[in-house]
């Protein structure tokens, strides 16, 4: 279906002063060339001025029958006749022509002149291509300036080549004639010197570069852009892409000769090919074979050929075209730049493949997936076709008609990879076509694009109709599918005029787009032609936001080829100017589309979030543009409320007034009360009137029932009314655990930001600030199992607790809670360097003689968790050792200092934490006191070195030695009793005398040494000092233990 609308693409028209009837005409370089029917001489005018004032005129050598401009390298290519033969020739430096410099070189593909070439090429060159066949069609490539040239069974690619002056120069001279005097020499010398001095000129050249041989095609029109080749033939399409590479080519000639002598049999047979597409790689299955011929000339390595494309149709009646007129015409490979590329250094983001039938028109997209863009249904018979960046301009006999095309569609989805997220938006490439008012013209016959000139020949037909409908009956009698030759106007012709019509700016088409929109606007805001039409609106405005700096000057008019550096200035001050506005229109567009599709089905309705973000609107702004109508006063579009609620969702800085807040708040009562919960959680809803929302929820409460987030959101707003005993009956109703669940449910009544992303900044809500002084308890409950849900980071969480003010007390409880709850082994271990940090901090920062605390300790809470209580709800606090209770006693120290102590030493007993990783923080804690001793001797315990610590411990403490030995010397320590422990005990208590607790640990040494040693070992432990009546009473016993064993 093709939708109709009344804008007109089409400002002015101006006729080209023609001297004689045009035959054949292209555009190109900002200039118009025509040739005249039959002649041989081209005309050049001038497309940028008002006018189209001749440029110049140059002769050919033969009569023109094709012609093309390209614009990379500004030369023209022709096919010409003369004498019966067919040659291929290309005219360079033709704008020297203008300057009435008569000078004309012509020379061989790959001869360059030694003459005025060499000396800057300040002369036209006319390039004869030598080929073994006729050619039949031609086409430059707008990226690379590279020739492809098709003849009846084959295509041939000549690369354009551009050779530098001085190397000419150099090249030349060497290659010189011994002949030339040197005064000659001189002379050309110094002037080729000046000559490239003053114009810095470079040489064309063309250089074959690969033949393709096609099979059962033969080609009539061919396209090249970007290494991809199409070729069409009466009714069919095969795009090729020629890739260079170092390996040799892997195409297999798919070729059927008991196929071909059946056809050959049937030669007097009429076969009708079946319609068939294949797309990507499925167009290797066709018929048509392409096979890549080893010139030997190749110096770029191999090429490797890929099947992009293949269509074929079959013949049809169309409103009095008889089957053998129904063929393919204006085929074109159109390239497409994104607004950040260069278009000399960089592929074309997209590619596009057009080609046509008299009846329709067909546009596929052949980058990241081939894909048919659109179908073009034409309502009576086009001629010829022409594709641009927004527009497809086609001719019908009497007609000039424009229909919208979806190339910016497809580039901006290439562009920018947001789009078709809730970020950004853009209509679907599958969107339906549209024409646009036709304009009416007679006898038209063909049509070329530049820029924003169309370029139109119209001539009138001269032939009797009773003639011409015998010539047509005549020619519906064949068997075989020609293309019908252009009838040439005799010379009592009635008259022909070559026409420029100018089409208004993408942006004055916009406007006139949405000013025809408001029309259905007011009949019926949810039209789907009002979406289409604004869609249509749209994609005009991407289109001209893609392109490049460069083609928005010839857009307008301006040349950039002779403008002096103030016009430069000048143009890009104004090309700046003019994105900015169409930027604004954009954004005036998405507002309209959000606009539209905010009450759209539930199929589409969820468009209206990109389209409002991309319009740069405040949420107040669409609230207001949303309001409900008069007829329906209750009624919000499905995706209106889609936006608000992502809108609501979405941790933003943004915070509404009082005024919208509470207009939200009605919106979603009356709209979906099931989402009030979250909608009051919401951070931009802060200024919403807590009175007024309290009673909405409590009515809510009667309607839906009980429920614990719901219950916590009415307690937020009570606390915001400062009504302190309503909320805490509020929060008593529920226990604490399903105040947990709660949290978990609605985690923004906690906390605003977070959503698990480690970077995003978080902020506590005021019900936090609340929880922190009446129950922190709950608030480090609800933030481990915020954690534990993926709700929050753990950075998130401590940056919310040092906005609170508890860094020194609930942040600390929250890391014991974490220890408790994590099953996170990196986790794990942060949580034990920083309980580690923390609990030394405050051991240095406390006094145990004087009493005396560090800052905040006279002002903290008791911890939620004792010792105990960590000990026996956490594995990672192990229980103290029996020998730090002999060590420290209790009551030696003030109570916060030994609870920071017992806490230290239990994680230092228990089996997690890396004594590596807190051994540098423990040489802040002196050895001077015992607790400092105990911690710096665990350390040593842990890393295994008993015998340091039994040397250390009988030196500070020798009451522990027995408990430590008891609890550390044991299994394959036990040894150490008898190798460490007694000959220690036995030398200090030889050199303190009369020590009691010297000699009841030696007791105690020999009792265990006496069990666990046979006699003659235990008698080899007696010291020969004389005191070997001390050991005899251990001796006998290990003696009896041994014979009952």
């Amino acid at each position: 279906m093709v939708h109709v609308y009344n804008c007109h693409p089409f400002a002015s028209q101006q006729i080209v002063q023609v001297e004689q009837e045009p035959g054949l005409f292209c555009c190109g370089g900002g200039a118009l060339f025509v040739v005249a029917t039959g002649g041989c001489k081209v005309d050049a005018y001038n497309l940028e001025q008002e006018g189209c004032p001749l440029i110049c005129r140059f002769g050919t050598m033969g009569t023109v029958k094709s012609i093309q401009h390209s614009k990379i390298g500004d030369y023209l290519v022709t096919i010409e006749e003369k004498n019966s033969s067919t040659y291929l020739r290309a005219y360079t430096n033709w704008r020297y022509q203008a300057e009435e410099k008569a000078r004309v070189g012509v020379r061989l593909l790959g001869h360059l002149l030694r003459g005025a070439s060499v000396r800057g090429g300040a002369q036209m060159e006319i390039i004869e291509i030598p080929l073994s066949e006729r050619p039949i069609a031609v086409a430059c490539c707008s990226v690379t300036g590279d020739l492809l040239v098709g003849c009846e069974n084959t295509l041939i690619l000549f690369t354009l080549r551009r050779q530098n002056q001085q190397s000419l120069q150099n090249q030349c001279q060497q290659n010189l004639q011994g002949s030339w005097s040197n005064s000659q020499q001189s002379a050309s010398q110094s002037q080729g010197h000046q000559s490239s001095s003053s114009h810095n000129l470079s040489v064309l050249d063309f250089e074959r570069s690969v033949i393709l041989h096609i099979t059962k095609m033969t080609p009539k029109q061919v396209a090249l852009c970007g290494g991809y080749l199409a070729v069409q033939a009466e009714l069919e399409v095969l795009v090729l892409k020629l890739d260079a590479s170092s390996e040799p080519t892997s195409l297999d000639e798919s070729s059927d000769t008991s196929k071909d002598d059946y056809l050959e049999d049937q030669a007097d047979l009429l076969l009708i090919p079946r319609q068939q597409e294949l797309l990507g790689d499925q167009a290797r299955n066709c018929d048509i074979s392409v096979t890549i011929e080893k010139t030997g000339l190749e110096d770029k390595g191999q090429y490797t050929l890929s099947y992009v494309l293949f269509r074929r149709f079959t013949p049809e009646f169309f409103q009095g075209c008889s089957v053998e007129e129904t063929q393919l015409h204006s085929l074109q490979l159109y390239p497409l730049f994104t607004s950040n590329q260069s278009v000399s250094t960089e592929e074309p983001a997209c590619l596009f493949c057009f080609f046509s039938l008299p009846n329709a028109g067909y546009l596929y997209s052949l980058k990241s997936g081939v894909e048919l863009l659109s179908a073009y249904q034409y309502p009576e018979r086009v001629q010829e076709a022409v594709l641009s960046d927004h527009l497809l301009h086609v001719i019908t006999k009497n007609a000039l008609q424009c229909f919208t095309v979806r190339c910016a569609a497809v580039a901006a989805r290439t562009e920018d990879p947001y789009i078709d997220t809730t970020m950004k938006a853009c209509p679907p490439n599958s969107l339906q076509v549209c024409a646009l008012r036709m304009q009416l013209f007679i006898g038209l016959r063909s049509v070329c694009v530049y820029g924003r000139h169309v370029v139109l020949l119209s001539t009138v037909d001269t032939e009797p109709r009773e003639e011409a409908e015998r010539s047509t009956q005549r020619r519906s009698l064949g068997r075989r599918w020609t293309i019908s030759s252009p009838k040439e106007t005799s010379p009592a012709g009635n008259g022909w005029n070559l026409y420029v019509v100018d089409t208004v700016s993408p942006l004055t088409l916009y406007k006139e787009m949405v000013e025809y929109s408001r029309q259905y606007a007011e009949t019926n805001p949810q039209a789907q032609s009002l979406q289409h039409l604004l869609s249509e609106a749209h994609l005009l405005l991407r289109a001209a936001l893609l392109q490049t700096p460069g083609q928005q000057q010839n857009d307008d008019g301006t040349s950039s080829l002779q403008e002096d550096a103030y016009r430069q200035d000048e143009g890009q001050t104004a090309v700046q100017t003019h994105r900015q506005q169409l930027e604004e229109a954009l954004r005036q567009n998405c507002a309209q589309l959000g606009d539209c599709f905010s009450r759209a089905s539930q199929k589409v309705c969820h468009l209206a979030l990109p389209y409002y973000r991309m319009s740069g609107l405040s949420v107040t702004e669409v609230i207001v543009r949303n309001r409900p109508l008069p007829s329906s006063p209750h009624s919000y579009g499905l995706g209106f409320l889609f936006y608000l609620k992502h809108y609501l969702l979405e941790e933003t800085e943004q915070k509404l007034s009082q005024e919208s807040a509470d207009e939200v708040i009605d919106i979603f009562s009356r709209s979906s009360p099931s989402e009030l919960l979250s909608v009051c959680a919401s951070p931009s809803m802060i200024n919403v009137s807590p009175a007024r929302t309290l009673r909405i929820l409590q009515h809510l409460e009667d309607t839906a029932g009980v429920s614990v987030p719901l219950t916590i959101a009415m307690a937020t707003m009570v606390q915001r009314l400062n009504d302190l005993p309503q909320y805490t009956q509020l929060m008593e109703r529920h226990a604490e655990m399903l105040l947990v669940y709660g949290f978990i449910e609605e985690p923004r009544l906690l906390l605003h930001g977070g959503g698990g992303a480690p970077r995003t900044h978080v902020h506590p809500t005021a019900l936090s600030r609340q929880l922190a002084k009446s129950q922190p308890g709950l608030l480090v409950a609800g933030m481990v199992a915020l954690h534990e849900n993926n709700k929050v980071q753990l950075e998130q969480a401590d940056h919310i607790f040092k906005e609170l003010g508890c860094e020194n007390c609930l942040q600390v409880d929250f890391w014991e809670a974490m220890l408790m709850a994590s099953s996170q082994e990196t986790v794990i271990q942060e949580l034990l360097f920083r309980l580690a940090s923390v609990y030394i901090d405050r051991l240095v920062g406390t006094n145990s003689e004087s009493g005396s605390s560090f800052p905040c300790t006279s002002q903290r809470r008791r911890s939620l968790k004792s010792t105990d209580d960590l000990i026996n709800s956490c594995s990672h606090y192990g229980a103290l050792y029996p020998w730090l209770i002999v060590l420290c006693p209790a009551h030696t120290t003030s109570c916060q200092h030994q609870e920071e102590l017992y806490k230290l030493q239990s994680l230092l007993c228990g089996p997690s934490l890396s004594i590596g990783s807190v051994q540098p923080l423990l040489e802040r804690l002196s050895e001077g006191t015992l607790w400092g001793f105990s911690l710096h001797l665990l350390c040593t315990t842990r890393r295994g070195q008993y015998d340091i610590s039994i040397e250390k411990l009988l030196d500070r403490c020798p009451q522990a030695i027995i408990a430590y030995a008891n609890h550390h010397l044991q299994d394959k320590n036990m040894g150490l009793w008898w190798q460490k422990l007694l000959p220690e005990l036995c030398d200090r208590t030889r050199a303190a005398g009369e020590n009691s607790i010297l000699l009841a640990a030696l007791k105690e040494t020999l009792v265990v040494v006496a069990t666990e040693t046979s006699p003659a070992q235990f008698l080899e432990l007696i010291p020969d000092d004389g005191t070997a009546s001390y050991f005899l009473p251990h001796l006998l016993t290990c003696t009896q233990r041994h014979l009952l064993a």
